[in-house]
């Protein structure tokens, strides 16, 4: 009888330490590393990733099935143990199947998952799906009741959810490995920004309307071919009567070509064809996108119309900015120049006190992206528009604030933008 009780509870810790393990393992697993060795053909692991879509249902059944085991394991302790002490067995019961479940049941069991979460997942994985249908029932019953407990305090659970994010998941282990040295800086942005795309809208990167090039329709033909001539941008906007009643938008490309058609092609006299240039007979149609539309979303739009460019207005229709192709790549792969760039140097070099001198209308983000900084950006898109929030007025030129752990001062001021920003951490790094 006493080795018949021994084996029965040597069995129901092993039954224990089974349901602890794959617990474990099935929620410690990747996702993504279970999906590359289910691509190869390993069935196990192509079963892991079937019996996880159920999380709420998975977890029903790990904890019924580990705590029947562990109950019965105790209970049949206690039954033996007093058979042969007495009263006194109940603590020793207590003492022994404590450590013999703590030790063989919990601790042991999930620390070889931990270390073999997919190999071991690949593993349990079919064994835990044949228990998950024998115990539907009852979990079914089980779920029922929690859910309607819930109700009464309030509170609501979404039984369909996955217990994975892999945005998140994606975001943690890139983190994880600039902090260790195993991903590149580098790499680990362009990731992240790439990830970030559908949770960003093109008012947080546009080109605010005040730095837009544009054209005025009225003007001479000549004064207009030297501004296409002139700008550093191949497409530029062009305007009636004022800046906000945009009418369309020019290529240099096909400027050239309408003049030298001209010209040419008609045997005409230069100076004529340039005279005689009509900018709105080369103009495009004005391409215009909600302020709030995401950045991913943008980005198939340009791709599906084949256009690089598009006006930014808000809910008025008053016209806020442009954004280009090239503005959310950048966000992907960073800071992209050519010979025709005007743009200040955005490479940031630090000062003799560690600071840095800052355009006003950079981005937080960008700002964040090239030195590692968190300063926040709810409230404002730009380091300008930063200080000024928190201000609460437009500052003087040579104020300076401590915010967030830095040090801001402005160093230019014309009329009421921050054109220039000195900022430096109030602690160094190593400190």
């Amino acid at each position: 009888m006493i080795w018949g009780f021994a084996l029965a509870i040597l069995c129901l810790l092993v039954g224990s330490a089974f349901f602890s393990a794959s617990e474990t393992a099935l929620t410690a697993a990747s996702r993504a590393k279970l999906r590359n060795r289910a691509d190869k053909g390993d069935q196990g692991a192509e079963a892991a990733l079937n019996v996880t879509r159920d999380s709420d249902r998975l977890i029903g059944a790990i904890l019924l099935g580990n705590n029947v085991m562990n109950i019965l394991s105790a209970s049949l302790a206690t039954a033996l143990f007093t058979a042969l002490f007495g009263s006194s067995g109940v603590a020793v019961a207590t003492m022994v199947m404590t450590v013999l479940v703590l030790i063989f049941a919990e601790v042991m069991p999930k620390s070889y998952a931990i270390a073999n979460s997919e190999s071991l997942a690949s593993l349990v994985a079919r064994p835990m799906a044949i228990v998950m249908r024998l115990l539907s029932p009852i979990v079914m019953i089980v779920r029922a009741i929690v859910r309607v407990i819930l109700r009464i305090f309030g509170l609501h659970s979404e039984p369909g959810a996955n217990m994975f994010s892999v945005h998140e998941e994606i975001a943690g282990a890139l983190s994880i490995g600039a902090e260790s040295g195993t991903v590149e800086k580098e790499d680990r942005d362009r990731l992240l920004g790439a990830l970030d795309l559908g949770n960003r809208t093109v008012d947080e990167i546009m080109k605010h309307r005040s730095e837009i090039q544009m054209i005025d329709a009225e003007l001479p033909p000549a004064t207009i071919l030297d501004t296409v001539l002139s700008s550093p941008h191949t497409r530029l906007p062009v305007y009636k009567g004022e800046r906000e009643n945009v009418v369309g938008v020019v290529h240099a490309k096909d400027v050239l070509r309408a003049i030298h058609k001209s010209a040419y092609d008609n045997k005409g006299d230069p100076a004529d064809a340039v005279r005689d240039f009509d900018v709105m007979s080369v103009a495009m149609k004005p391409y215009f996108v909600p302020d709030t539309t995401a950045l991913d979303e943008q980005m198939r739009e340009f791709l599906k119309r084949r256009t690089h460019f598009a006006l930014v207005v808000d809910e008025y229709g008053a016209l806020r900015g442009l954004i280009t192709l090239e503005d959310i790549i950048e966000e992907i792969v960073g800071e992209i120049a050519d010979e025709h760039d005007t743009e200040a140097d955005h490479d940031l070099k630090p000062g003799p006190n560690g600071d840095y001198l800052i355009d006003g209308s950079m981005t937080i983000r960008d700002l964040n992206r090239a030195l590692d900084w968190h300063l926040p950006d709810d409230e404002a898109n730009t380091v300008a528009g930063l200080v000024i929030h928190m201000a609460q007025s437009i500052p003087a030129q040579g104020q300076v604030f401590s915010f967030h752990g830095y040090r801001f001062e402005v160093v230019t001021r014309k009329d009421n933008r921050i054109t220039k920003l000195r900022i430096r951490p109030l602690v160094s790094p190593a400190g």
